[in-house]
């Protein structure tokens, strides 16, 4: 191995620890508790390293943005293809969807709620964020009836499924109706 690849492979194993240590302190303690300098302290390197990596606080949520629409997708799929039929798994996919924003609110937070740089429904959406629409378009757009457009049908299911894991997380909506919530959206909005 060359001195250029240990350098990158250094490199790469700084990144995903900067990423992995801003989640677990989201996570723990909020988006307000993740700074440079917290993070540099964690992580046992100065603030120059961290800031060699990512530019600021922003970087770092879009970062953990885009390995959270990772697992949200795999979350889905997974969810997903242990059913058969579409009803069963739009309703998988709901379930999937509401139980990753309850397990990972800070990681949902940077994907959905925080300016983390990232562009959203345009050319240049990075390659996650794509497969994570696209995960929920698999499924959906089975679904979304005649004459109706699968990603504008899609968009408007996860706008629901987004409110309700919003609102139930704000404790706006008791967590303990959410099952008859993600009934009703699948009998209402889903045509199977």
């Amino acid at each position: 191995m060359s001195v250029q690849e240990r350098k990158e492979r250094e490199r790469a194993v700084r990144e995903r620890l900067i990423v992995a240590t801003a989640r677990e302190l989201a996570e723990q303690q909020g988006w307000d508790a993740v700074t440079t300098r917290r993070l540099a302290e964690r992580i046992e390197y100065s603030q120059p390293v961290l800031y060699s990596h990512f530019r600021g606080k922003r970087e770092i949520i879009g970062a953990v943005a885009l390995e959270g629409a990772t697992e949200l997708a795999t979350a889905v799929r997974a969810a997903t293809a242990a059913e058969e039929g579409p009803r069963a798994r739009v309703t998988a996919l709901a379930r999937a969807y509401l139980d990753f924003a309850v397990r990972n609110p800070a990681v949902y937070d940077a994907i959905f709620q925080l300016d983390g740089g990232l562009p959203y429904a345009q050319e240049d959406t990075p390659e996650p964020l794509k497969d994570a629409f696209a995960a929920l378009l698999e499924s959906l757009g089975e679904v979304a009836g005649d004459g109706v457009h699968p990603g504008l049908f899609t968009e408007v299911f996860w706008a629901a499924l987004h409110g309700l894991a919003t609102l139930t997380r704000a404790r706006r909506l008791p967590p303990e109706d959410t099952e008859r919530r993600v009934q009703l959206v699948v009998d209402r909005l889903a045509i199977v």
